[in-house]
């Protein structure tokens, strides 16, 4: 019986032995390539490398967007014996907040002993200097180098740029690009638009890394393809210019372009904010004070502000009546200072009125009734197809996200929309730019391009390449002729011009005096509140007398020059009172500037994308160095 039981063991023990020998053969010999392959996966670790954010510069290559050398202080928690004190010391060389080191020390102990923890961002080559000789006494910190995004002209270009800042949670769409820490992508402005293209290929690098996870060393490294260069159409010191002038108000906006070739020489919302300060992470009390500020900051009033354009569109009206046949230019109508219709009153602007007004008298001093006369023969729908034909009541398809459409009404827009029947009246109020009527400034811009060409001029604020040093060389065959007798717009121009350069113009005062560069344009000013019966009677109350939010917008419009129109420009003030005496000399000096530094830059050669690209990037390089 025992040799027996010892046969059994023997037997059983012989069958795990061959089966144990058998699992090692296979394990060790058969998969030998694909376990080797695991373990050497297990210890290699492919990181991503964020590559460079592209650059964006003006049309001539002055740079608006770069990448800066960024310093911040990092601590490794087992490379210090006792982290609180070495953040004290920290803090008497550099300013350190009592809660960072609250944090700091929070997370060191969350994390493996070491991985670094980030102290501070953002230092100044002075701190870095003194963190750098004091380093024998700060054992665990370590001085780290990267880029952040910076923008030289700062609030200048904030709404046109717009800013980058972390990805939000909403925003991770898979790329693994997006997880990186600290990595930023556009939010508004340019940057959003082309963040694609900005963001660049990202590059890899193969590190050793042992079982805890520590780095080794660095096996191999591909360096990523920086993004994209973006050149604007802008001309920075045209852009400085605008800025300078809006700062006198408390809102506005102002827009300069080619009326050929639809390039944005100026777009300038008042007022501003750095976008600077979205870059590593805004604080709260700032993102407050910016929301909170009833005038608006983070709001681009060029794209996102909707106004009703008052007596700029008069020009609009009459043209329409023009191309309808309904008045011919010469045809003339009696302004009492007021018309009729039913048993409601229209009032013109002057009181008295301007007796009897044809086409041209009607632009220069800006007479109501004459265009109560003419909407009523044309009719709201010809006057808002006019207005679209212009450019007015849809978004003008500017590289720019969130753009507003405004608003032109018809019949069918305030029966689907507001389930009532168009009123004549309604017709007559629109005729003056009031009522439904609401445009954007690079509207108006659009339609005075397209008055000054006659071309479907569409507007776009970024080019191909830097611009040669002939700015009108450039073909505005690539936009469609608009269909509009020459004649008629030639009228059109010639009212504008009347509003500016003939005594009793409206806008006389703030004409550009200096021979060859004058300006044609056409004032507006709208109302934001009802003037009443008893104001009528005894007197209305003047913008200065009443606060700031009940005064009336004000706004013009105009090209230059006058003989040969090359640039278009609109403002808008809002609550600025009179669009004679406060938004035209504003116009008045964007037109004079920008035909100023047109010739003033006889010397600037052409310079393509890639050689403006090189000298940022290579500069780049050196501030690296």
């Amino acid at each position: 019986m025992f040799t027996r039981r010892a046969i059994m063991l023997g037997a059983g023990q012989g069958v795990l032995l061959t089966g144990l020998a058998a699992r090692m053969y296979y394990l060790q010999v058969m998969e030998s390539d694909r376990y080797s392959t695991l373990a050497d996966e297990n210890r290699i670790s492919h990181r991503l490398l964020p590559p460079p954010r592209g650059i964006i510069t003006d049309r001539f290559g002055a740079p608006l967007a770069v990448n800066r050398q960024n310093y911040h202080i990092l601590i490794v928690r087992e490379q210090t014996p006792d982290v609180r004190k070495t953040l004290t010391v920290l803090s008497q060389i550099i300013e350190i907040e009592p809660e960072t080191i609250d944090r700091v020390e929070n997370d060191v102990q969350r994390r493996r002993s070491f991985v670094p923890v980030t102290v501070r961002d953002n230092l100044t080559w002075d701190e870095v200097a003194r963190v750098g000789v004091n380093a024998p006494d700060l054992p665990g910190i370590i001085i780290d180098a990267g880029r952040s995004r910076d923008y030289p002209e700062g609030p200048h270009l904030a709404h046109t740029l717009g800013y980058v800042a972390a990805v939000a949670e909403k925003e991770l769409t898979g790329d693994p690009l997006l997880e990186l820490p600290g990595f930023r992508i556009g939010k508004s402005g340019i940057e959003k638009t082309y963040d694609m293209s900005l963001r660049g290929r990202a590059g890899t690098s193969q590190v050793e890394v042992n079982a805890l996870g520590r780095v080794i060393r660095e096996l191999d490294r591909e360096e990523g393809q920086s993004g994209e260069t973006v050149v604007l159409t802008l001309d920075i010191e045209l852009q400085r210019f605008a800025n300078q002038r809006l700062s006198e108000y408390e809102s506005a906006a102002a827009v300069v372009m080619d009326v050929y070739n639809g390039d944005v020489l100026a777009m300038s919302s008042h007022p501003t904010y750095d976008p600077n300060s979205f870059t590593n992470g805004i604080s709260h009390k700032l993102w407050e004070s910016l929301i909170n500020n009833e005038y608006s900051p983070l709001s681009n009033k060029a794209i996102n502000g909707t106004y009703s354009p008052g007596s700029t569109f008069k020009t609009c009206v009459a043209l329409a009546a023009l191309e309808a046949g309904v008045v011919t230019p010469e045809q003339r109508f009696f302004c009492p200072g007021h018309l009729d219709l039913g048993n409601a009153r229209f009032h013109c602007w002057k009181r008295g009125g301007h007796g009897w007004v044809n086409m041209h008298d009607s632009m220069k001093h800006s007479c109501d009734v004459y265009y109560y006369e003419v909407s009523q023969k044309l009719g709201i729908d010809k006057i808002a197809a006019m207005a679209k034909r212009l450019g007015l009541g849809d978004p003008t398809g500017v590289d720019l996200p969130s753009e507003r459409s405004g608003l032109i009404p018809t019949r069918e827009w305030k029966e689907t929309q507001l389930g009532k029947r168009w009123q004549g009246g309604e017709t007559l109020i629109c005729s003056i730019g009031q009522g439904y009527v609401l445009t954007t400034p690079l509207q108006l811009a659009t339609m005075v391009a397209r008055l000054a060409s006659g071309k479907a001029v569409t507007p776009h604020l970024t080019r191909d390449h830097v611009v040669p040093e002939d700015i009108s060389a450039r073909s505005d065959s690539e936009f469609p002729d608009l269909g509009i007798s020459r004649q008629h717009l030639n009228y059109i121009r010639d009212g504008m011009n009347g509003v500016t350069n003939e005594v009793r113009g409206t806008a006389y005062r703030s004409r550009i005096k200096i021979k060859g560069l004058e300006m044609a344009g056409k004032t507006g000013t709208s109302q934001v509140r009802r003037i009443s019966m008893h104001e009528r009677q005894t007197g209305v109350i003047g913008n200065d007398e009443l606060p700031w939010k009940y005064r009336d917008h004000a706004l013009f419009i105009a090209f230059a020059p006058v003989e040969n129109p090359r640039y278009a420009c609109a403002v808008v003030v809002e609550h600025g009172g009179s669009g004679s005496g406060v938004a035209a000399p504003i116009a008045r000096d964007l037109l004079t500037r920008a035909q100023e530094l047109k010739s003033s830059r006889p010397g600037v050669s052409a310079v393509n994308i890639q050689s403006a690209s090189q000298i940022l990037r290579t500069t780049t390089k050196k501030q690296e160095s």
